[in-house]
């Protein structure tokens, strides 16, 4: 992910091995990564049983908050594509029944919205 990328708050792919070995002692047995992304500090991870938001707090990112949503309280979702002069692309995704998103991340170029949306569709709409 570039500085430029990072600064407008976009996010970039992250590897399974360094959200594993970053991560892996917030998985449950039976669990395992499938996508994740790092914006800034930030990260969120998809894995087979639901997404997890990683929040880090404070100047020196020393307090982090874990926000888990399981894929059965995610009512909608919606991806939108990066366009010509567009740097980004997005995803929205609403927990129950809210009336606005819950959460919104944005995406650059070198993410492909499509296996974003495959994951989250995989597991919603089982």
């Amino acid at each position: 992910m570039g500085i430029f990328s990072a600064i407008l708050g976009n996010a970039g792919t992250v590897s399974q091995d360094d959200l594993q070995k970053d991560y892996g002692q917030l998985l449950i047995d039976g669990e395992h990564i499938e996508l994740g992304f790092k914006l800034v500090r930030d990260v969120f991870i998809f894995t087979n049983k639901r997404l997890i938001l990683v929040d880090k707090q404070g100047l020196t990112g020393s307090k982090v908050e874990y926000k888990s949503v399981t894929y059965k309280n995610i009512s909608r979702f919606s991806i939108e594509t990066a366009g010509t002069f567009d740097l980004e692309a997005e995803l929205k995704i609403w927990v129950s029944s809210e009336q606005l998103p819950s959460i919104k991340k944005q995406f650059n170029k070198s993410v492909n919205v499509y296996d974003v949306h495959k994951v989250l569709a995989t597991h919603v709409l089982k």
